[in-house]
């Protein structure tokens, strides 16, 4: 059983989209992170970085933070969504850390200075609203010639498609209209089943075969 200590961000519902891939039950504990949750000292002791994901193993007692590494760990201990041999796996792990080091951090500061900053900074929201058109062209010239980022469906999508999915939402209100190849890519996302669910998380309509929602009494702000 895996335990999924998460929110409804981007970055918290990607373990729940690889977990619905993969099949495996897993329960979800909701963080919630506009109250503080994660900075409770019982958090704090399994993420001491106070971040959301985290996911806890407890078949193999084996406890990870970071969503990249969560999907890595997830995958290998599976053996799926992550090719073993070499030059497929490195491709796949090349974009998961494009993901992890550009486009989550340059779209959630696009997000954060567009309506969290306690003032506008034109300045910032146009660095950033640049950069973010830059990575969104980098993955339709990927995604051109090729149905997903690393050729086969893989953790790199599972990654990366949460925060594309935020793009044309009003918190990033950024527009697809010259990457055609990633509207074609988003299209082709949802019509999986595990993204739908996986995107769900928390919602009131989640539901799923595999997954369950922790009871109050379960949380571990409590």
């Amino acid at each position: 059983m895996i335990d999924l200590y998460t929110y409804a961000t981007p970055n918290g519902r990607k373990p729940a989209i690889l977990l619905e891939e993969l099949e495996l039950p897993y329960t979800i504990h909701k963080i919630d992170i506009g109250k503080g949750e994660q900075f409770s000292p019982k958090f704090v002791a399994i993420n001491p970085n106070s971040k959301i994901p985290v996911i806890v193993d407890r078949d193999a007692d084996i406890t990870v933070f970071e969503s990249g590494a969560i999907l890595i760990y997830l995958a290998e201990k599976t053996s799926k969504l992550l090719p073993t041999v070499t030059v497929d796996r490195v491709k796949v792990i090349e974009w998961l850390m494009f993901q992890m080091a550009s486009v989550g951090p340059m779209f959630g500061q696009l997000g954060h200075f567009r309506n969290a900053a306690p003032e506008q900074l034109p300045y910032a929201i146009a660095r950033y609203e640049t950069e973010t058109r830059r990575l969104l062209g980098v993955l339709d010239r990927q995604l051109a010639d090729q149905p997903y980022i690393a050729g086969d469906y893989s953790i790199a999508d599972i990654a990366t498609f949460p925060w594309v999915a935020a793009v044309k939402s009003p918190y990033l209100n950024v527009s697809l209209d010259d990457v055609p190849a990633v509207q074609r890519w988003i299209e082709q996302m949802k019509t999986r089943p595990a993204v739908r669910v996986g995107m769900d998380i928390l919602d009131p309509d989640y539901s799923s075969t595999f997954g369950t929602l922790a009871g109050a009494e379960e949380a571990i702000a409590q």
